[in-house]
């Protein structure tokens, strides 16, 4: 009798996703993900191709429904000034919400990037390129409105935006706290203006 499927595949790779999330790829045992998930691991095997896929999966869904559609959202604040201070204020409210304290699962990613194989760096690389993007947008944008001075150079000042986000992301994990956080975020408004 051949394999019958019990599960929903979306549902598995978002279980999965929140385990790789808390304690990271390496840290992350076969039986960590069927415990989670609560399928037995012939299934998982039969399902994907193992861990591996499986984070490669849940990773791809963490940046389309966390990241990519959160830059859409933000693209669309007429002041380009008002979206990149929105961006790291929502850092900071959800670093400081999660009492988990699992901070971004693609800058996690990105701190183990040199223990992963060229697919996951790839993605890695790709999602760091889109928030660097997101922001040399909005900068750009900024110069044209004029509520962004052209003395700002639009790349080095992308970079560290994004430096900063990191920063908010890894040490909102427990190192700093909301003023901190709040300090942090300040820096990277200061930056633009």
């Amino acid at each position: 009798m051949p394999w019958e499927k019990s599960f929903e595949e979306s549902d598995v790779i978002e279980q999965a996703m929140n385990v790789f999330w808390e304690k990271g790829y390496a840290a992350t045992s076969i039986s960590d993900i069927t415990n989670a998930t609560g399928i037995k691991r012939g299934s998982l095997y039969n399902a994907f191709d193992g861990k591996h896929d499986l984070f490669v999966r849940a990773l791809l869904k963490y940046c389309d429904e966390l990241r990519t559609s959160k830059l859409r959202k933000l693209e669309t604040v007429a002041d380009p000034r008002e979206a990149i201070r929105m961006f790291f204020d929502s850092l900071v409210k959800a670093t400081l919400s999660d009492p988990d304290k699992k901070g971004c699962l693609l800058f996690n990613t990105a701190l183990e990037y040199s223990s992963h194989d060229d697919d996951v760096k790839k993605l890695v690389s790709a999602g760091v390129k889109e928030v660097v993007s997101f922001f040399e947008g909005r900068i750009d944008r900024g110069k044209e409105l004029g509520n962004i001075p052209e003395s700002v150079d639009t790349r080095p000042t992308a970079k560290a935006l994004v430096a900063l986000a990191v920063g908010i992301r890894v040490l909102g994990r427990g190192t700093f706290g909301k003023k901190g956080l709040e300090q942090v975020s300040q820096q990277a408004v200061d930056l633009i203006s």
